[in-house]
């Protein structure tokens, strides 16, 4: 796609998410806080898209995510890609990817669990990346990530 197609404005300095799955949009919106953000912030919806059918795509002026953020981000939306800009060029691209090991991003939904009763951060593993199987590494029970409740911050409870 050359420039003069965009179907969204171009930033100058900023980051790119792309290929959200168009359903997850608001949910990325939401974990990382962007409607708090103070910079400028182009959200996009039902976008056509080959590798997802209809895709969300992000665009934020002056941000530029932590690995924390991003990390985040993989447990909304997995396999999207981060364009990095400067200067209105891309200049680095990253994959989003699911970690194997998740702390602090997702709440147990066991309420007798030790996370749920005590102030520490959760910690799940992966049993099945491809299903969306996690497991607590406290009481472990699994859980299907596409059910499971995102903790408001990462040190919180």
């Amino acid at each position: 796609m050359n420039k003069k197609e965009r179907l969204v404005a171009a930033i100058e300095n900023g980051t790119v998410i792309d290929h959200i799955p168009a359903e997850k949009t608001n949910q990325v919106v939401n974990l990382l806080r962007l409607q708090e953000i103070k910079t400028p912030v182009t959200i996009g919806f039902n976008y056509p898209s080959k590798k997802v059918g209809k895709k969300g795509i992000i665009k934020v002026s002056d941000k530029f995510f932590t690995d924390n953020e991003i990390s985040r981000l993989s447990v909304v939306a997995p396999n999207v890609i981060l364009s990095i800009i400067h200067d209105y060029e891309v200049v680095e691209k990253k994959a989003v990817t699911t970690p194997d090991d998740i702390v602090g991003i997702v709440k147990c939904n066991n309420p007798v669990c030790i996370t749920n009763n005590e102030p520490m951060s959760t910690v799940f593993h992966f049993v099945d990346k491809e299903k969306g199987v996690l497991r607590c590494h406290y009481c472990e029970k699994e859980q299907d990530i596409n059910k499971v409740e995102i903790l408001r911050s990462s040190t919180s409870k």
